[in-house]
């Protein structure tokens, strides 16, 4: 990858550098030491990713990469001193596209590779999301062994680069009597999963909470996947997570979270996909689609990044696709005419 650096510090910046060259596979084109040269060198010579901080004088980097991803949209990753002490910050930075956070990996007199290995798994996550295809699992993955007769209602929630902004517009405009259970697949990291949780209950008459092992879905609330592994209904009432497929990129997976979702849900369920980049959860909605269950994409004038949608939409896994303003309001009416 051709990786431009947005750091004010020195030695973050040499961090970066020194722990970028472990992998030569990929190379740093440009550096800026604040987010309004950032946005004009991204202008001139867009990389296939950014490592943005988010503490610098001047523009800070929740909105260099607001205007990044307006004006020359490419993959952002927030490599700051501290994502849990800055976690308002990631998931602002995350509601204008940016992709995942990651601390930034400290020099110190032990092996250097060890000493970055939680950076360089998120890099090569990366890599792998900005360049490669993915298996991406169907409903054959799974078996089903679960029964239930209620018409149990769900709302099956996918999203990516953007989706923390997106999810609150969601979330914010379901009334708190909200006749189903919502389960939210995001890309995410587990260590701000909860972070994210708190951060999205804020604007949410439905109570968030990361999802556990076991758990099964409510009437009336909403549970966020919380861990790198994958997200998925295990039973026709319950979830848990699996480490397989252990090739996807994305952790946790939407689409291995909407097949599980065609297999295992016997009652009505809308799947709804939300802006990300790549490709995941394309093939899953269309899953639930060919089920018979109602299927929305966000549009593209409303994305913050227009991959996921746009793959849905190709594959015509959606039934409808709608501006985020329009999504709540037709799951509420939905519902209200549904059932």
């Amino acid at each position: 990858m051709r990786i431009g650096i947005v750091n004010d510090q020195p030695m973050a910046l040499e961090a970066l550098r020194r722990v970028l060259a472990l992998r030569p596979d990929h190379s740093v084109i440009w550096a800026a030491c604040e987010g309004a040269q950032a946005v004009s060198l991204c202008a001139r010579e867009t990389p296939d990713l950014v490592l943005m901080d988010l503490v610098m004088p001047g523009m800070d980097g929740v909105e260099a990469t607001r205007r990044i991803m307006g004006a020359t949209p490419c993959a952002i990753l927030v490599v700051t001193s501290s994502v849990g002490a800055n976690a308002a910050r990631v998931f602002d930075a995350m509601g204008h596209g940016a992709i995942d956070a990651v601390d930034t990996p400290v020099l110190g007199r032990g092996d250097l590779q060890e000493g970055a290995a939680a950076f360089l798994r998120k890099l090569d996550t990366v890599a792998k999301l900005v360049g490669t295809r993915r298996f991406i699992p169907s409903a054959d993955t799974f078996n089903d062994t679960g029964f239930i007769t209620r018409r149990e209602r769900l709302v099956a929630i996918g999203a990516s680069a953007g989706g923390p902004a997106a999810l609150t517009a969601v979330l914010s405009a379901l009334p708190k009597d909200f006749p189903a259970a919502v389960v939210i697949v995001q890309h995410v990291d587990v260590r701000f999963a909860q972070g994210m949780a708190d951060w999205l209950s804020r604007d949410s008459a439905l109570p968030v909470r990361v999802a556990k092992e076991g758990d099964r879905p409510a009437v009336g609330s909403v549970l966020l996947a919380g861990t790198n592994d994958h997200l998925q209904f295990i039973s026709a009432e319950r979830i848990g997570y699996s480490a397989e497929p252990r090739d996807l990129a994305y952790r946790p997976s939407v689409d291995v979270f909407f097949a599980s979702v065609g297999v295992h849900w016997k009652g009505e369920a809308v799947g709804v996909l939300l802006t990300g980049m790549g490709r995941d959860g394309a093939k899953g909605l269309k899953t639930l689609r060919d089920k018979g269950h109602y299927t929305i994409a966000q549009d593209q004038a409303s994305s913050t990044v227009y991959g996921m949608p746009k793959a849905a939409a190709s594959l015509g896994a959606a039934v409808d696709i709608l501006a985020l303003a329009r999504i709540a309001p037709r799951l509420i009416d939905t519902f209200r005419h549904k059932f």
